[in-house]
């Protein structure tokens, strides 16, 4: 099964003193995860005062630090809406990033504007697409969308705060994917609350997922985790477990 790596994502040194900002340490944290044992990793560009980017530059600079770190490894970002003023500037950013410094994959979120133009130009620049719901109300533009069956996967990212309606979400928005046809595989994770039934869910379910520091801070008992690659390892001793 497919574990993503999520390391980053909005994260404040705050919130977790060593989360990675720089593309050196982002490009660090990445490889451990993957010598951890995740199979991809995912992350958001930071500016020099810790914001999220999608600007070229330094999606430049982490993907070629990410590259000299793990040159046989995959990473992937965000198109989100968050990191720029509105869809017009992220298509504007997109369509320059630097064509020898791509990420392996891009996510767009079909709860945006544009989402389907933003999937379209991921494709365009030569990445791998994966496009992600948050509630059913996103599943209509995502089944109308011209880039559905290119998809990698489809992430499933319930925005609620409740751990059992997190795992409802994921498994209607799943069945209704399934039942529009939709084969690529799918992926589930939660945020803070939610992550580690989501984690469950997943494996239960047969489902790809994701951990790391942009979703969670915490083991699954709630202490605090040391980092990604220790969250990682803790989702790869759950997936060991046999059912009862």
């Amino acid at each position: 099964m497919l574990l993503k790596a999520a390391i980053n994502g909005g994260r404040t040194t705050d919130e977790f003193p060593g989360v990675p900002l720089t593309a050196a340490e982002i490009a660090r944290d990445a490889a451990e995860a993957l010598a951890a044992g995740a199979t991809v990793v995912h992350a958001h560009a930071r500016t020099a005062d810790g914001g999220q980017t999608i600007e070229p530059e330094y999606i430049g600079e982490l993907v070629r630090a990410f590259r000299a770190a793990v040159p046989d490894g995959e990473i992937g970002t965000t198109t989100g809406l968050w990191t720029c003023t509105g869809h017009a500037e992220r298509m504007r950013l997109v369509a320059a990033w630097p064509a020898d410094a791509l990420p392996d994959f891009a996510s767009v979120a079909f709860s945006e504007e544009g989402a389907a133009e933003a999937a379209e130009l991921v494709l365009e620049r030569g990445m791998v697409l994966e496009s992600a719901v948050w509630s059913m109300a996103d599943v209509p533009a995502l089944l109308a969308s011209p880039t559905l069956h290119r998809n990698v996967r489809i992430l499933i990212e319930p925005e609620v705060e409740s751990p059992a309606e997190a795992v409802a979400v994921c498994r209607e928005v799943a069945a209704a994917l399934r039942t529009a046809g939709v084969t690529a595989p799918l992926l589930y994770h939660g945020y803070d609350a939610t992550v580690w039934p989501v984690v469950r869910a997943a494996v239960e379910d047969g489902c790809e997922t994701r951990i790391g520091l942009e979703d969670g801070l915490t083991r699954e008992d709630g202490s605090a985790a040391s980092g990604n690659a220790e969250l990682v390892r803790a989702v790869l001793a759950l997936e060991a477990v046999p059912a009862a």
